[in-house]
């Protein structure tokens, strides 16, 4: 199972120069994991970039996937992750949702670079 973080599926969406690492994830819906708050980051953006409509589309792609609610167990974990790894609450939330389904997390955050189970490239 698989678990792309925001920056990815937003690379992904703007074909920029590293949407060939996420794209073969993203089209993976099969073994594809979203976790809620990676659609509210997505949605937000996109929404501010361009319009409600596109955005909303984008979102549309992004349900092929199984969507992941924000269990008490997810929140509970992130927290811990949050304060391990000195990171934001939604990276948090996104990492204890990878975690929770034994998945891999794909991103260009820097802030998940070196975390074990997290596949990372470098935004060029």
């Amino acid at each position: 199972m698989n678990v792309v973080d925001s920056s990815g599926w937003l690379e992904y969406f703007a074909d920029g120069e590293n949407a060939s690492f996420f794209a073969p994830i993203i089209e993976d819906a099969e073994n594809l994991i979203v976790p809620a708050v990676v659609i509210y980051e997505v949605f937000k953006r996109i929404m501010n970039l361009r319009d409600e409509h596109t955005a909303l589309v984008f979102i549309g792609d992004m349900q092929r996937g199984q969507i992941a609610d924000l269990t008490t167990s997810i929140a509970l974990q992130a927290a811990k992750l949050s304060t391990e790894f000195k990171i934001a609450m939604a990276d948090s939330i996104i990492l204890a949702t990878a975690r929770a389904h034994d998945a891999t997390l794909w991103t260009q955050d820097i802030d998940f670079e070196g975390i074990a189970g997290v596949k990372y490239i470098g935004k060029k």
